[in-house]
C-alpha cells in the first residue's frame, strides 16, 4: 500500500518532524474477535503525539506553561490490517509544518514486518486561558518554528 500524507505540503516547507515508539499488543486491548479493539487507536496516537512533543519540547506542558492549551479539533483513523495479541508494532508520529497556529499530526502503525496496519491524523488548535482561539503562533512556538524551518531541529 502506498501511503500518501493527509496534509498537503509546499516545496519550501521543512520536512515533518518524526518520532517512533514501539509497543506490543496486550491481552486487555483485544476485542471479542481477538484483534485490537478499534477504540485503542486514539490512545496509541496520543502516546505517539505526547512522546514527539516531549522530544522536541513542544508537548502539552510546554504549551500550558506558556498559557496555551492545544485541544483536539479533528481526529481521523483508517484501519488497514488488524493488530493481534503479542504482536510487536511501531507507532510513527509526524508533525507537519503549518503556517497557522495549529498542530497537524499524522500517525502510521506498522507491524514487525513493516507492513502498514493503521494510519490517521489529528489536528490541534491553540487557545489561550480564556478559551480564545489564537490566530498567530505563541512566541515560544514561533521561535521553535523558525529553528525548524532553518533546519536546526
Amino acid at each position: 500500500m502506498i501511503q500518501k500524507s493527509y496534509f498537503k505540503q509546499n516545496p519550501q516547507d521543512p520536512k515533518p518532524l518524526k518520532y517512533t515508539i514501539e509497543r506490543q499488543v496486550r491481552f486487555d486491548e483485544l476485542d471479542p474477535l481477538n484483534i485490537m479493539w478499534h477504540g485503542n487507536y486514539a490512545s496509541f496516537f496520543e502516546e505517539g503525539r505526547v512522546t514527539l512533543g516531549d522530544k522536541y519540547s513542544i508537548g502539552y506542558l510546554d504549551f500550558f506553561n506558556h498559557g496555551i492549551n492545544i485541544p483536539l479539533k479533528k481526529f481521523h483513523v483508517d484501519y488497514v490490517l488488524p493488530l493481534e495479541f503479542k504482536q510487536t508494532y511501531k507507532i510513527e508520529t509526524l508533525l507537519y509544518w503549518n503556517e497557522a497556529a495549529r498542530l497537524d499530526f499524522e500517525f502510521h502503525i506498522y507491524n514487525q514486518k513493516d507492513e502498514l496496519m493503521t494510519t490517521g491524523y489529528s489536528i490541534h488548535l491553540m487557545i489561550d486561558n480564556v478559551k480564545g482561539i489564537l490566530v498567530a503562533k505563541p512566541a515560544f512556538f514561533e521561535k521553535f518554528c523558525e529553528n525548524w524551518k532553518k533546519g536546526q531541529i
